[in-house]
């Protein structure tokens, strides 16, 4: 079955040896997605800004892999801090309402820059192939 690697260019990428999303048949596995900003800017300082660019990266990674929010089925929402909830929830059902993928949020001890409130990882299955 043919593997398709997706890059975002994330700095990350080449150091730890991994894809933004990898395709496999119809299935697409979207990396833990942080709010990376273009040329190393800061990211939004509140959660729901954090999120909204998290899945700007995931959306463009589904593009590239021939997939679409409404196909997918699972995400996972990493969060630092319990309060965030609020506004990455918002996020996600704006993009998700009507989709309703499968979704587990947890409160992690922190993630790789301490800037960041968020990190979301989203899984597809693209039908039709």
């Amino acid at each position: 079955m043919e593997r398709t690697l997706i890059s975002s260019g994330s700095p990350y990428e080449p150091v730890v040896g991994f894809s933004r999303a990898v395709r496999v048949g119809e299935h697409v596995y979207v990396a833990g997605t942080a709010p990376v900003m273009p040329d190393g800017a800061h990211p939004p300082e509140d959660s729901y800004g954090q999120a909204r660019r998290c899945f700007e990266i995931i959306g463009a990674a589904l593009d590239q892999a021939g997939a679409s929010f409404a196909d997918v089925v699972r995400t996972r929402v990493y969060l630092v801090r319990a309060e965030d909830f609020e506004g990455v929830g918002r996020a996600h059902g704006e993009i998700f309402g009507d989709v309703r993928p499968a979704n587990t949020t947890l409160v992690a001890g922190g993630l790789l820059d301490p800037r960041w409130l968020v990190e979301i990882e989203a899984e597809a299955v693209v039908s039709g192939l």
